[in-house]
C-alpha cells in the first residue's frame, strides 16, 4: 500500500503524543468570551471570537514580552472559578482528541487560580479532563490525559504544589513542573520541594533552556533532577553544525534526556528568527531525544497537527521522522509501563503503519 501524503489531513489522522501544552494557553476564543461574561471580566481586547483569537496570536507575536504575558492575564482572569477551570480542561481534552492526540500531558500552575484553594483548582482540572476524555472516547477519539502541576519559579509555593502532585498522583496528576522566569530563579531555590518529590518518587519536568542557555539546563538536571526538559532547545548552543558537542549537550545526548521542543513558540518569543532557522531538525538528526509540542495553542495559533505539518515541510521530514518523535514522546511520558506498551502496540504503531505504508 502506498504511503499517504505527509500533509495536514494525513497527520491529523496519525496518532500523536503531546508532552508540553499549557492549559491556560489553549482556551477556545469563544470560551474566553463566554467565561468573561459569566465572571464579569471587562478587560478583553475584542468581543468576537475570530477577532479575539487574532488578537491573542498578534499580541504573542509582537516580540514584546510584556504583550506576550498580557495574553495570559486574560485567560487566567476568566478561569477564576472551579466551573470555569473544569470547562476549560474538558474542552482541552476534546480539542486534542479531535486533533488525533491519543496521549497528552497538560500543565497548569494552580497557584495562578487565586480565587480558590490549590486542591479545588486541581480537582476541577482532573474532573474536566476526565469528562472530556469520556466524551472523546464516545465520539470515537479515545485520549488519555495526564496532569502536570507547575510551581512558579518566582513565587514561594513550590512545596505546596509538590504536595498536590503527591496527593493526586493516583487520580491523574503525573508530575511536577517549574515554570516562569529562568534567570535569577534557579530550580533548586527551594530544596524542600525537590526533596519532597524525591522522597515520593514523583516525576518532574523542568522548564529550562528556553529563554536561558545551557547553564539553566545543567541546573535543572543537577538542582531539580529533571527527567525531561521543558523546551530545552538552547542545548543547540552546544551543538555546532560541525565539530564536537559541548559538555552539557554531550550529557543530554548520552543520557537521552527528553527535550520538549515547541518550535512555533520559540519563534514567537524571539529565541529563533524562523522555523527554518530553528534547530529542531539538527537536534533530531544528531540523535537527541526530541519531542514536538504546542506549548500554547491559542497564543501560537497552532495544533499538534499544524506543528508537525510545518516542521515536516520546513525541514524535509518523512513519516519515519514523525513516527520517531511520536514514539520518543511516548517513551518519555510519565506513564506506567503497561499503559505505555498498550498505546505503542495497539494505537501508535498500527496508526502509523496504516499511513506510512
Amino acid at each position: 500500500m502506498p504511503a499517504a501524503p505527509l500533509d495536514a489531513d494525513s497527520l491529523r489522522r496519525a496518532p500523536k503524543v503531546l508532552l508540553h501544552d499549557h492549559l491556560d494557553g489553549g482556551l477556545r476564543p469563544q470560551t474566553v468570551l463566554e467565561l468573561a461574561g459569566e465572571l464579569g471580566y471587562r478587560g478583553l481586547p475584542a468581543d468576537e471570537p475570530e477577532a479575539l483569537g487574532r488578537w491573542f496570536r498578534e499580541a504573542a507575536d509582537s516580540g514584546s514580552l510584556e504583550r506576550y504575558l498580557l495574553t495570559f492575564a486574560h485567560t487566567v482572569a476568566v478561569m477564576q472559578h472551579p466551573d470555569a477551570v473544569q470547562r476549560v480542561a474538558r474542552e482541552c481534552a476534546l480539542d486534542l482528541a479531535a486533533d488525533g492526540v491519543v496521549y497528552a500531558e497538560v500543565r497548569m500552575a494552580p497557584e495562578l487560580l487565586t480565587a480558590m484553594p490549590l486542591e479545588t483548582a486541581v480537582e476541577a482540572m482532573l474532573d474536566g479532563y476526565a469528562q472530556g476524555s469520556r466524551e472523546a472516547a464516545a465520539a470515537g477519539h479515545p485520549i488519555v490525559v495526564g496532569t502536570l502541576l507547575c510551581a512558579m519559579r518566582q513565587a514561594d509555593r513550590w512545596v505546596e504544589v509538590a504536595e498536590q502532585v503527591v496527593r493526586y498522583r493516583d487520580a491523574g496528576v503525573v508530575g511536577f513542573d517549574l515554570a516562569g522566569p529562568e534567570d535569577g530563579f534557579p530550580p533548586d531555590r527551594i530544596p524542600e520541594a525537590i526533596a519532597l518529590l524525591d522522597r515520593a518518587g514523583a516525576h518532574r519536568t523542568i522548564h529550562a533552556g528556553e529563554a536561558a542557555g545551557t547553564g539553566s539546563i545543567r541546573a535543572a538536571l543537577d538542582g531539580a533532577r529533571a527527567e525531561r526538559l521543558g523546551h530545552g532547545v538552547r542545548i543547540a548552543d552546544e551543538v555546532p553544525v560541525e565539530g564536537a558537542l559541548g559538555p552539557v549537550a554531550q550529557r543530554v545526548l548520552d543520557e537521552q534526556v527528553p527535550l520538549e521542543v515547541a518550535p512555533s513558540s520559540n519563534v514567537q518569543t524571539g529565541a529563533y528568527p524562523s522555523l527554518a532557522a530553528h534547530p529542531v531538525d539538527r537536534l533530531h538528526r544528531a540523535g537527541f531525544a526530541v519531542t514536538l509540542n504546542t506549548d500554547n495553542r491559542l497564543m501560537s495559533g497552532v495544533s499538534v497537527t499544524s506543528e508537525l505539518t510545518d516542521v515536516a515541510a520546513t525541514h524535509g521530514w518523512g513519516w519515519a521522522d514523525v513516527q520517531a518523535v511520536t514514539e520518543q514522546a511516548l517513551t518519555s511520558a510519565f506513564l506506567d509501563d503497561a499503559e505505555r506498551a498498550r498505546l505503542l502496540a495497539d494505537v501508535v504503531r498500527p496508526g502509523f503503519a496504516a499511513l506510512a505504508g
